[in-house]
């Protein structure tokens, strides 16, 4: 009989400097899936289940069981009854195909929750506790992820993505799939260790194939390497949430079956990179650049230039709808300009309109709305398609109804019903909009834009704008965050 392999996660990215709060629709609106819809959603796509499914299908001693997979958007405080309503639904469903001879888990790793600040640390535990200790957990992170003692605890093994923008997912997931099975088959004993450093990698320090974190992620593949051990992640932490957890952190899985010396390795490892990490801190910590220090040098720059919004950083769980570049660079006569904005008020103002016809126009953010003359370019359902790996792993997009207008200055905006992050190109050619045709494009992000536009976009340039999701960390007001932290203390 083949031997059972659960799979299950509840994955979110919380922001609790938002006042909006994530809700069960907000759930039930991005990716509820149960049982076999998650084979269906994932099969063959550059998310990390589909890598759990690539390896436990190819196991003919192994069967795998998707039980419950919960997902949505980056957004504010989850509230209590979202995540209750979850977890009804996941021991359930999980319970309904017990037992299981192993599993693996897809948190994001910065869930907060009204009365649950570390929401993955405690799914987790319980987690933990519905199978026993013998149950061998290995598990997926992003790593944005703010990593608990609780989260380690509960698990056997957690390997996070090695890239920021997020193209390994997939890969992620196998990783993951091969440390259970490997652990079911008895030929694998992890022991994993958490490094929680007194310091927090700045949002803007975070891509991973530029220097500070290039060098870092070399000397951590190195150092594993060396030590032997089995897996080897950097976690940047997510300088959102005001969590004890919130920070970066390093976790580190050892084989205690191969080297009975294990424990003591991932320890040595943990020193060897904080040491590494500690010493060169100030180069985690970012420019943080604004937009009257950016104007003039954009004349020189080849274009089209990506210029990232850091402030409304949709990923971050930002609205997405400010038009502060918008307006800057307006000001300014810089352009063409392409930007996308959410803005579901302003959709249902175009629609009144045939295409073609120009007419007043408020978008942005509510109170502080922008208007413009705007000519109606086009409208439509807002759905497209990814087929390559780009940060998310998402293959499948809907920005609800869209309407992309130009402005008086000349500038494109697209407007979208549905916060949708900026992760693909096809957010615009799916529509008809050329990217070549613009100096400058807008995305509402840090870095995760960059695996989608780098390609048609010779100058990238970080502008630290206003908003929840700001590059200075320090301007937040944080209750809860761990002392010393860096760049705090």
């Amino acid at each position: 009989m083949r031997k059972r392999i659960a799979l299950l996660g509840i994955y979110h990215e919380t922001n609790t400097f938002i006042t909006t709060p994530t809700t069960l629709d907000d759930f039930k609106n991005g990716y509820w899936l149960a049982g076999d819809a998650i084979r269906t959603e994932y099969e063959g796509a550059h998310h990390e289940i589909s890598g759990v499914i690539d390896v436990i299908d190819a196991c003919s001693d192994l069967e795998l069981v998707p039980v419950l997979y919960a997902s949505a958007t980056p957004g504010g405080l989850i509230q209590k009854a979202a995540y209750e309503a979850i977890l009804t639904e996941m021991w359930a469903a999980l319970d309904a195909v017990l037992p299981v001879d192993g599993c693996v888990v897809v948190p994001h790793g910065a869930g907060v929750a009204e009365s649950q600040p570390d929401l993955d640390g405690y799914w987790l535990g319980l987690l933990r506790k519905k199978l026993g200790d013998k149950i061998p957990i290995t598990g997926t992170l992003d790593p944005h992820a703010n990593v608990s003692p609780a989260m380690v605890a509960a698990t056997d093994a957690l390997v996070a993505y090695a890239t920021n923008p997020h193209i390994d997912q997939r890969a992620t997931g196998r990783k993951a799939a091969e440390m259970v099975v490997e652990t079911v088959r008895g030929n694998l004993r992890p022991v994993q260790h958490l490094v929680q450093l007194p310091m927090a990698i700045s949002i803007e320090q975070q891509y991973t194939s530029q220097d500070p974190c290039q060098s870092l992620l070399v000397y951590l593949n190195e150092i594993s390497d060396q030590n032997r051990l089995v897996s080897a992640s950097l976690l940047l932490g997510f300088p959102y949430a005001d969590v004890a957890e919130m920070g970066s952190a390093f976790i580190l899985v050892a084989d205690e079956k191969r080297d009975a010396n294990a424990r003591n390795l991932i320890r040595k490892t943990g020193q060897q990179l904080s040491d590494y990490i500690l010493n060169r801190k100030e180069a985690f910590n970012g420019a943080k650049t604004g937009i009257g220090a950016v104007l003039p040098s954009l004349a020189a720059l080849p274009k089209p230039i990506l210029m990232l919004d850091m402030g409304d950083n949709v990923g971050g769980g930002a609205p997405g709808n400010s038009t502060h570049l918008l307006e800057s660079l307006e000001n300014q006569d810089v352009g063409p300009v392409f930007i996308c904005l959410y803005d579901p008020s302003a959709v249902g103002e175009a629609s009144h309109y045939p295409v073609g016809e120009s007419f007043k126009l408020a978008i942005g953010e509510e109170g502080k709305k922008y208007e413009t003359w705007a000519r109606l370019i086009r409208l439509s359902d807002g759905k497209f398609t990814e087929s390559t790996p780009k940060h998310g792993g998402f293959v499948k997009y809907d920005m609800g109804e869209t309407a992309i207008v130009k402005t008086g200055k000349g500038n494109n905006v697209m407007l979208t019903t549905r916060r949708t992050p900026p992760y693909s190109l096809r957010q615009m050619t799916a529509f008809g909009v050329s990217p070549e045709s613009f100096a400058i494009i807008i995305a509402k992000g840090v870095n995760a834009p960059i695996a989608a536009y780098a390609p048609v976009c010779p100058s990238i340039v970080q502008v630290d704008t206003p908003g929840v999701t700001q590059a200075d960390m320090t301007l937040f007001a944080y209750q809860n965050r761990r002392k010393p932290l860096f760049p705090f203390e």
